[in-house]
């Protein structure tokens, strides 16, 4: 058997290196202004795809991510590990969406690839820790989803078997096909880069980029470089329900909050003495 599988990548910001330039005047992550990473559940995804296409050689991969053109970077380290295709939406339109918008960009960028047997994507982003994209993907996409998996155990030409963790353990579940599976961060973390796909993948680049490169020439006979990148129009969205003018949730803020060991307090047991304890960490944002 073959499968098409579709696994769904963000690059996120490092959220360990978060300052006072990480919001824009209108409320959006800066993403220029920080490190960025490949966000860890995507990774895990990923791993499960290979996996599968272990077993079932004549399968393909298309990584799709949205963002901006630096995003290519993560698309490039798909291909490092075993993905065969990579393609960045990428338009001013699309920026600033939240979690409503950009699940509507990747449907749509998902129903423009054709044909699809399984999309793949973390369970959530450390940018964001919602988990509502992939969800939101499979109701745009009317399919079943199943989330919060850690192991694909089979796949037919009808269903597959996914072990998933829940509260207090795990359990087994079926689906039909196609569908969307959300994989957890404790599911297996993502093989490491293959030295022979890098070597062959190191200049891959959106043609724009390739046509700048200085081994144009060389490279203009090996498409496999070619990295597709979509806007808006491409994918006949509907430029009302993407970036901001389709989001209906704002980002208030982002505080980076340092916890710090203070000299012990003995307090009495009494709820006065209670209910100031509380006021303090809620002021101190030690909880909230």
């Amino acid at each position: 058997m073959t499968y098409n599988i579709i696994v769904l990548a963000k690059q996120v910001p490092d959220t360990h290196h978060v300052g006072a330039d990480a919001m824009t005047p209108e409320g959006t992550i800066n993403r220029a202004a920080l490190p960025a990473v490949f966000n860890p559940d995507d990774l895990c995804a990923l791993e499960q795809a290979l996996q599968i296409k272990d077993k079932h050689p004549q399968s393909t991969i298309t990584i799709i991510t949205m963002g901006l053109p630096r995003a290519t970077e993560i698309l490039r380290e798909g291909l490092y590990r075993g993905a065969d295709r990579g393609i960045l939406l990428s338009d001013k339109t699309l920026g600033g969406a939240d979690t409503l918008a950009t699940s509507y960009a990747l449907s749509r960028a998902i129903a423009r690839t054709g044909a699809f047997d399984l999309i793949l994507c973390g369970q959530q982003a450390i940018d964001g820790d919602t988990a509502q994209v992939g969800p939101q993907v499979a109701q745009q996409l009317a399919v079943p989803q199943v989330t919060g998996a850690l192991q694909i155990q089979s796949i037919t030409d009808k269903t597959l078997r996914i072990r998933r963790v829940i509260d207090g353990g795990e359990e087994l579940v079926e689906a039909p096909l196609p569908c969307l599976i959300t994989v957890s961060g404790q599911a297996k973390a993502c093989r490491p880069r293959d030295v022979r796909l890098m070597m062959k993948y190191k200049h891959a680049a959106l043609e724009s980029e390739l046509a700048a490169s200085p081994y144009a020439e060389r490279l203009q006979d090996r498409p496999w470089l070619r990295l597709t990148l979509w806007n808006a129009e491409d994918i006949a969205a509907d430029k009302q329900c993407c970036g901001m003018a389709g989001s209906p949730t704002k980002v208030k803020c982002v505080e980076n909050i340092c916890f710090k060991a203070k000299a012990s307090q003995v307090m009495d047991d009494t709820d006065e003495a209670i209910e100031s304890l509380v006021c303090q960490l809620i002021a101190n944002h030690n909880i909230g």
